[in-house]
């Protein structure tokens, strides 16, 4: 027989009333006895609205086993109203739950972003353990609420509740808050705590620790943590490597990851998408490869942040076939995915594609375009001398972006659009009519038009701005003071110079790399470090002989000092980057192309040098300076001579 009183269950104020004992409801009882075993039929098979129903039928007879089952697949399915009704349930009979099925409610509402409900049950416990405490502090640090985790941590610790001390997982947790300088302070105080607590070598509490020492800045004292670590899995080898590669210690990175290969590490996605940034910054096409082998042989899935690794790390060491080839292959392509594509053909000037890449993007409609992908398109024109057309696009930005308004970096895009066209003028009237007052950036960028250019009127008043908002940046002294040479103001030049030395300011030498049989080698301007010294330098004066036999004439302009001529082509044979192409022709077989990366711009002297060098010499050349990329081949430059 059934005893039948029907009312509401389920009232979205009853979710935050307290669990008040006191409260009695007359409420459907069933004479059968309830059976679990049903609700659980209907939960593994995604049946939860008659799963809720049988909740309801059964009445003050629901019990803990049921509850679970039910919160359980709210959780699973992120199902914010279905887990409401639940907790609604326990409240209208009365139901005290445990500290389990509490924190399960907990789990449910950071899962679906209720965290302000999260810690309303939290405060609501009378009793509590680790697992709670740990799952509130989860949910805001996963969520990026970093003050509230630490906050939360130090409640716990000061609690008087028994059975709360922090074990492994809390601590592991809440060290991904500590990110920064002052939270890396704080984490050095919690690093404190756990030593003293015995958890340091936990694997957990381990790879957390070394994770935020390296996101730091502090990759020694990470390197130090992975080391004592007595034992380590693939999150704590990829959070070192990955370390390393973030703060742009390639080479350290790609050594590691050789090491950790040898000693039996089985790399996953993360770790190779790790491995490949790192190769991103070397410009290592060969390394690349072999990683990209690594990938196919491991036979993992076709994880989009994987490809999209791939496609970056090939568009930055001058493989953009290669980029394109795992593009088109893809069949899920993320905004990040055109993005990478499309940053891509931006740093090899290829402004064409990258309208054509764009316009694709568009007629698909699968993806909206992010400011990411507007800073790639006008990028793209600004280096592939498409002026009109990056304008066009910047001012069709705010209808395409649903009224919203270009950025900073935007304006910043066509500014350097203007300069390298010329409209050195324009483009200052440009950013006197901007809604921003311009960044240290946007002036650089027109500053550096104005030494292409010639222009030393603009750019005096824009260096002279430029030394008083970044007063400790070297290129700012560099380009005006190159500015002033170009002009023969040799007086300006060397006051500019005793300002550097005034303000301790250091210009950053000039570095070049290329990789021979996966060895990078450094050369640096007039280097004299390299084994084979002698023999590059020698061949660098062949070179430019039979360059000006062939009509080189070097630019004399890209020295800064007031020296006889003489002095001063032998101060531009000094260049890394002619070192490297040096290097590059009398260490590898004829026809094999040379794939130069260097560390600041190039300079028109030594991309003179490049032409003639693939002409006269029969090699394909890859030269990507700080900017973008130079392909020369047959004496011509993929950048038109335009960059």
């Amino acid at each position: 027989m059934l005893r039948k009183i029907t009312i509401s269950i389920y009232h979205p104020n009853l979710v935050y009333s307290s669990f008040n004992p006191l409260i009695t409801r007359q409420l459907s009882v069933s004479s059968f006895p309830p059976n679990p075993s049903y609700l659980k039929s209907l939960c593994s098979n995604g049946r939860l609205r008659e799963a809720l129903v049988e909740m309801a039928a059964q009445g003050i007879a629901m019990m803990f086993e049921g509850y679970d089952t039910l919160l359980n697949e709210c959780v699973n399915q992120r199902a914010i109203r279905e887990g409401q009704r639940v907790h609604a349930h326990m409240i209208k009979t009365c139901y005290l739950p445990p500290v389990y099925l509490r924190t399960r409610l907990i789990v449910l509402y950071s899962k679906c972003d209720c965290l302000g409900d999260a810690q309303r049950v939290l405060d609501e416990m009378t009793l509590r353990n680790v697992v709670s405490w740990t799952a509130m502090i989860s949910a805001y640090a996963q969520r990026g609420y970093s003050s509230e985790a630490l906050n939360l941590f130090v409640k716990m610790l000061r609690s008087d509740f028994a059975g709360t001390e922090p074990n492994e997982f809390t601590f592991a947790t809440v060290l991904t808050s500590c990110t920064g300088p002052s939270g890396c302070n704080l984490g050095r105080q919690i690093h404190s705590l756990i030593i003293k607590r015995n958890f340091e070598s936990h694997i957990y509490v381990g790879s957390s620790l070394l994770d935020m020492y390296a996101k730091s800045g502090r990759i020694h004292e990470a390197h130090r943590i992975f080391k004592c670590m007595p034992e380590r899995d693939i999150v704590s080898c990829t959070a070192i490597i990955s370390g390393y590669a973030q703060l742009g210690l390639d080479e350290e990175a790609l050594k590691l990851f050789r090491q950790l290969l040898r000693e039996g590490m089985i790399a996953n996605y993360v770790t190779y998408a790790s491995v490949l940034t790192a190769l991103s910054g070397l410009a290592a096409l060969d390394l690349g490869r072999q990683v990209h082998n690594h990938v196919l042989r491991s036979q993992l899935p076709s994880y989009v942040v994987l490809q999209n690794s791939l496609i970056d790390m090939y568009s930055k060491c001058g493989g953009l076939c290669y980029s394109r080839r795992i593009f088109d292959s893809m069949n899920e392509r993320t905004v990040i995915s055109w993005n990478a594509m499309l940053v891509g053909y931006s740093k090899h000037g290829m402004g064409r594609e990258v309208v054509e890449l764009f316009k694709l993007m568009r007629e698909e409609n699968q993806v909206k375009p992010d400011s990411v992908t507007f800073l790639a398109v006008l990028s793209g024109c600004s280096h592939g001398g498409m002026e009109n057309k990056g304008l066009e696009i910047f001012d069709e930005m705010a209808i395409t972006r649903d009224g919203e308004e270009p950025e900073m970096e935007h304006y910043g895009c066509v500014v350097d659009l203007l300069g390298r066209a010329g409209r050195v003028e324009e483009a200052l009237e440009f950013i006197k009519k901007m809604p921003f007052e311009p960044t240290a950036a946007i002036w650089g960028s027109l500053l550096g038009a104005c030494r292409v250019h010639s222009n030393v009127e603009v750019g005096e008043f824009v260096g002279h701005r430029l030394l008083e908002i970044e007063p400790e940046n070297a290129g700012n002294y560099v380009i005006l003071s190159n500015l002033y040479a170009s002009a023969g103001r040799w007086e300006d030049v060397g006051t500019i110079r005793e300002l550097m030395k005034e303000k301790f300011v250091i210009k950053e030498p000039g570095r070049s790399w290329i990789e021979l049989d996966q060895i990078l080698h450094t050369f640096h301007a007039s280097d004299r470090s390299h084994p084979r010294r002698e023999e590059v330098s020698a061949k660098v004066r062949d070179l430019s002989v039979k360059f000006k036999e062939a009509g080189y004439v070097p630019d004399l302009s890209c020295v800064l000092y007031d020296v006889d001529e003489e002095q001063k082509e032998k101060i531009l044979l000094g260049h890394s980057e002619k070192l490297a192409l040096a290097f590059g022709l009398i260490a590898t077989s004829e026809g094999v192309p040379i794939r130069v990366i260097k560390n600041l711009r190039i300079c028109v002297d030594c991309h003179n040098f490049a032409k003639f060098f693939s002409k006269v010499c029969g090699r394909e050349v890859s030269l990507r300076d700080k900017n973008r990329f130079h392909r020369f081949v047959g004496g011509i430059c993929s950048c038109g001579d335009y960059w």
